[in-house]
């Protein structure tokens, strides 16, 4: 279940982080309190995981969620490059969160 936590804790920082370019640096109140949000429920969320989870796994895999679903979000909605090097990198950070996940133990 811990693992369920973690990962949807990295949901809510992907919806933070792109919510953050919505913000128009703060400047426009419900993309704001959205954001905000969602930041504290990724913060909470990441503290329940790491109840069961060592502290260094659940960390770089909450941030590394985060990065790749950021990353994609990038892409998809905001137009940025989709070349070979962003993609590589973005398959490695996925590698290294499963091999974070098949090298922990049970959570």
């Amino acid at each position: 279940m811990s693992w369920f936590i973690l990962v949807l804790a990295g949901l809510f920082e992907i919806g933070w982080a792109i919510g953050l370019k919505y913000t128009e640096g703060f400047t426009r109140l419900w993309p704001t309190l959205g954001t905000a949000g969602a930041m504290a429920v990724s913060l909470f969320l990441l503290g329940i995981a790491m109840k069961s989870l060592p502290v260094g796994t659940a960390y770089a895999v909450w941030v590394g969620v985060g990065a790749v679903g950021t990353a994609i979000l990038g892409i998809v909605l905001f137009g940025e490059p989709a070349n070979l090097g962003r993609v590589l990198s973005l398959a490695l950070i996925v590698a290294g969160i499963i091999g974070l996940k098949l090298a922990s133990s049970p959570g």
